[in-house]
């Protein structure tokens, strides 16, 4: 009877390893499957600078676009940036402004996973952001910088996102570059703008922020040209200041060859886990 069930035993993790082996060769399958079609999107999209797309510590492929936009621009030093929306800070769109030693502050609702309070470049302030208290939390995070606006802002809330980057320009912040989350379900030249609710969470669903067509006719009103969509994904739109638009003839002129349809499924984590520790350092 023993022999029996040590054998009944030996079956089972027989197959149990099997069974492993072949979700480990589905993953395989899946992530050579997916970083092939990330680098045909890459190399056949019809901005060139699309191209660019990398991923350090972006969600998705941003960082290569934005370190890209930044060379023309010749700004890869001695930067400021300011964020609206970091998470848990471990995955955003300015940590790859701090590995170029640059200053900044962030805003966000959650608390961070790593000790900021050590570092010497970088401001949080915890805070659920809305019309009333945003212009408030921009003041002390420039007061914190020590100028009337940051190099570069970043802004993704899941909601309430066209209404805060008005609010942000009418006060006068100019930065060079503004990177912001788009509703890719609409394409140009679909409108769409969430009527802003200071409540609002986001349910997962496709009722959040503002279209891209929606996003690029609030900015030109106060001088930005739409000049990327990141490839991966279809989630963050890159504006530029007009003084800067020299830099990007390479760029087409319609927002429809810009735009990026929603890919959001398509999420990779690239790499290794992102240590606390990393950042630390990296802010230090």
């Amino acid at each position: 009877m023993e022999s029996k069930i040590e054998n009944l035993e030996k079956d089972i993790s027989f197959i149990k390893e099997k069974i492993a082996n072949i979700a480990k060769t589905q993953d395989l399958n899946y992530d050579l499957l997916l970083e092939g079609l990330i680098e045909s999107w890459h190399e056949n999209a019809k901005n060139p600078l699309a191209k660019y797309g990398n991923k350090t510590y972006s969600q998705n492929d941003e960082d290569g676009i934005t370190l890209e936009i930044l060379r023309r621009m010749g700004l890869t030093k001695n930067g400021t940036y300011a964020e609206y929306g970091v998470g848990n800070g471990l995955e955003n769109n300015t940590l790859i402004l701090a590995s170029l030693g640059w200053r900044g502050y962030w805003v966000g609702g959650q608390d961070l996973a790593f000790d900021y309070t050590k570092s010497s470049r970088l401001h949080y302030i915890k805070q659920w952001i809305t019309l009333d208290n945003i212009n408030q939390l921009t003041n002390s995070g420039l007061n914190y910088l020590q100028t009337s606006s940051p190099d570069l802002i970043s802004l993704d809330l899941d909601g309430n996102d066209y209404h805060f980057i008005e609010a942000l320009l009418q006060k006068g912040l100019s930065p060079h570059v503004f990177i912001v989350e788009y509703n890719a379900r609409f394409t140009p030249p679909g409108h769409f703008i969430m009527p802003y609710n200071p409540q609002h969470r986001w349910d997962g669903s496709d009722y959040f922020g503002a279209s891209l067509m929606s996003l690029c006719e609030l900015f030109i009103k106060f001088g930005y040209r739409l000049v990327c969509c990141n490839a991966q994904t279809g989630s963050n739109a890159f504006f530029v200041k007009g003084n800067h638009a020299n830099l990007f003839t390479d760029v087409p002129a319609s927002v429809l060859d810009i735009y990026v349809p929603p890919r959001y499924n398509l999420l990779k984590k690239y790499g290794h886990r992102i240590s606390p520790k990393t950042i630390e350092t990296l802010l230090a």
